[in-house]
């Protein structure tokens, strides 16, 4: 039975109700359940803008539905495919059954496989959900949000769809067939891009639940998904610079000496960051008075000198905090299905931050002991949350099982800062988040890649994953400078691939050092630490990671592109609005600027930073001559002014104090502000 109601098109067949609507200009939501309704508890999608009304159209037991520059087809069987205005096939759904009744030019299948399968979890109202759409060959994927790998085409690959430390599920993809994507289901699940089938499965949902967009652009793809999930606010100017940070500061005196160290030589830094245990326990949310006696003046010393501090939150709880008795009680932690509650490591568990009143416990907490000091900048840390080997069925949260909404945990824990300050009256929110979902960028989250490994495997990993995010919705990105771990200063090697990714960094939306250095110390000068110890004593911390702590050779190249930095401030600041008003992505693919030049399809190592600066970064040991493709149009060598006209491929030189940046010979003057100084 098909009918429309609403401006939306149904479908009722035996036990699926199929909901189709339009949903933002050129676009469509699709929604099926085997459930007595359809809801909307879970759904990332903002209220959309009404357009013109769509045109449904219903022919016994068929019918189309459009809107704009998208149509959908729903057949006899079911099944949907979708086009674009012009009538091209942009995608349809695998459906590999008998009954064809009606449907010419659909082939007979003895394989009896129906689209959308819903396999229900017995005695319940959850399924486990899979939904296979038609392989199309040499069709492209993007996006996703990041995975540790290099792939930036993500065709042939399986993507788990869960958070973990250094993994950011972000279910939205844009296809070289000139669609976009987004599965609106937060479930842990699994996303397969193969040869024979494109699949989307959630371990347990009550619904099927996506949006699908068609453009001619991969900009308009994307900045349209933007718009239904929503953008970033305005990055605010001091967050443009340096962020200084490291594993770990473990006093007050640290923190001021390294800012002023920076201060003495002339250095711009405009965030510093203290890192995760310095506070009293796990869950008390508050400096160590032995370690941080002052922290306002701390505060207020940092910003006479032009620089503001950023503070590291967890969400854990030990069982020695004073405030997990009354949060246990109140319900106010997450759950285990079946075991211990607590880790039994280090003797805490999670806040539930899907619980508004754990959010509104929590900010009362920050305020009282960071924001009242005068912190306004907070670092989420372990967001996705990171549970003993991620077991997602075993863990059950305020809005239900991890199986079912464990990827909704980070954009709640950002949720809690940004509604927390907003209500203070703080524009421009950002905090600094390790996992996210679709809105957590409205939330003011800048996305960091977790604590990767220190190699240039990993580097180039990292790009993949920028390139992913911004395609994604993620506008504001970045990584830990060097890696997290296995770094060591001693070493050359790592010294180059700091070098190299200090280089990359600037040229992100976030310029962020931080890391693990080895060698580690346990404590200062290498004394055992007591029971008595302040928690600032008892942790390791990493060996030094300021921009000194490499060498002069390393330190000259670190300034420079510091200083480069600065000169670019006008022209990120041109970005930044871009990804505010539009959500256009900081950094993309070559082809998301030329959508018509084949060959930019086919470059994953390099990068635009904005429509006018092109950068191929070194990712490779001992690398000092690169290939780099050039776009339509004369790009200029920032470094030599040496000129190269696209579309061409050219053999650059990449000395270590250099890297190669080009720009369009037209807008060379965003390279030229305070060039000197």
């Amino acid at each position: 039975m098909l009918y429309e109601k609403d401006g939306k098109l149904y479908r009722r067949w035996d036990k699926e109700i199929l909901c189709i609507e339009p949903y933002g200009p050129n676009a469509l939501r699709v929604r099926a359940t085997h459930l007595a309704g359809l809801n909307d508890d879970f759904s990332a999608l903002e209220p959309a803008d009404a357009g013109p009304p769509p045109v449904i159209q219903i022919d016994g037991d068929t019918a189309s539905i459009a809107n704009g520059d998208i149509r959908c087809e729903v057949l006899c069987t079911g099944k949907l495919k979708f086009y674009n205005g012009r009538g091209d096939l942009l995608v349809q759904e695998y459906d590999k059954n008998r009954f064809r009744k009606n449907a010419p030019g659909e082939l007979d299948s003895a394989l009896e496989i129906i689209p959308r399968t819903f396999v229900p979890h017995r005695g319940t109202n959850y399924f486990k959900l899979q939904v296979r759409f038609e392989a199309q060959a040499g069709e492209r994927f993007y996006g996703m949000g990041q995975y540790q790998q290099p792939d930036l085409n993500l065709k042939g690959c399986v993507l788990e769809l869960a958070q973990r430390n250094s993994q950011v599920s972000v279910p939205f993809c844009i296809s070289s067939k000139g669609y976009g994507f987004f599965w609106n289901n937060p479930a842990i699940g699994h996303a397969a891009f193969v040869n024979n089938v494109t699949m989307w499965q959630a371990e347990s949902t009550r619904q099927m639940d996506y949006w699908i967009t068609a453009a001619d652009t991969p900009r308009e793809l994307v900045e349209s998904y933007a718009k239904v999930v929503s953008r970033v606010p305005m990055m605010p100017d001091y967050a443009l610079g340096l962020w200084q940070s490291k594993l770990r500061y473990r006093t007050q005196q640290e923190v001021l000496e390294v800012a002023r160290e920076y201060r003495r030589r002339g250095v711009p830094l405009s965030v510093i960051v203290i890192d995760f245990f310095h506070w009293t326990a796990q869950g008390d949310w508050k400096f160590d008075p032995e370690c941080w006696p002052n922290p306002g003046e701390m505060v207020r010393e940092l910003e006479e000198m032009g620089v503001k501090l950023m503070v590291s939150v967890w969400p854990t709880v030990e069982e020695g905090s004073e405030n997990f008795a009354f949060m246990q009680e109140a319900g106010l932690l997450i759950r285990t299905e079946a075991g211990p509650r607590v880790c039994i490591k280090n003797r805490d568990t999670y806040a539930d931050m899907t619980n508004p009143d754990t959010r509104a416990f929590v900010w009362d907490k920050l305020k009282r002991n960071y924001y009242d000091h005068g912190i306004r900048l907070f670092w989420l840390d372990e967001g996705e949350p990171e549970t003993t080997k991620y077991e997602f069925d075993n863990y059950r949260y305020h809005i239900g099982s991890a199986l079912e909404a464990g990827p909704l945990y980070p954009r709640e824990y950002t949720r809690m800062v940004y509604e927390g300050m907003r209500a203070e009256g703080k524009e421009n929110v950002i905090t600094l988040a390790r996992c996210g979902w679709p809105g957590s960028q409205k939330y003011g989250a800048i996305l960091w890649t977790g604590d990767v490994s220190s190699s240039f495997d990993s580097l180039r990993n990292q790009l993949a994953a920028a390139l992913g995010m911004g395609i994604s919705g993620m506008p504001w990105w970045t990584t830990d400078i060097g890696g997290f771990v296995e770094g060591d200063v001693r070493s050359d090697e790592f010294k180059e691939l700091l070098v190299h990714w200090f280089q990359m960094g600037t040229f992100c939306p976030v310029l962020r050092m931080h890391g693990f250095r080895n060698p580690i110390e346990v404590t200062p000068g290498g004394k055992p630490y007591t029971a008595g110890d302040a928690t600032g004593w008892k942790y390791t911390s990493g060996a030094p990671n300021e921009i000194w702590s490499y060498g002069e050779a390393v330190y000259d190249i670190c300034t420079t592109f510091i200083r480069l930095r600065e000169r670019i401030k006008p022209y990120l600041r041109e970005q930044m609005r871009a990804a505010h008003e539009r959500g256009t992505p900081i950094m993309r693919p070559l082809f998301f600027d030329y959508p018509e030049d084949a060959a930019a399809a086919n470059i994953e190592d390099q990068y635009m930073f904005g429509p006018d600066v092109m950068v191929a970064p070194v990712m490779e040991l001992g690398v000092r001559i690169r290939t780099v493709y050039f776009p339509e149009g004369v790009w200029r060598h920032i470094f030599s002014g040496i000129e190269y006209s696209g579309p061409a491929t050219a053999e650059c030189a990449a000395p270590l104090e250099e890297v190669p940046v080009f720009v369009k010979a037209e807008r060379a003057v965003i390279f030229d502000a305070g060039k000197g100084a």
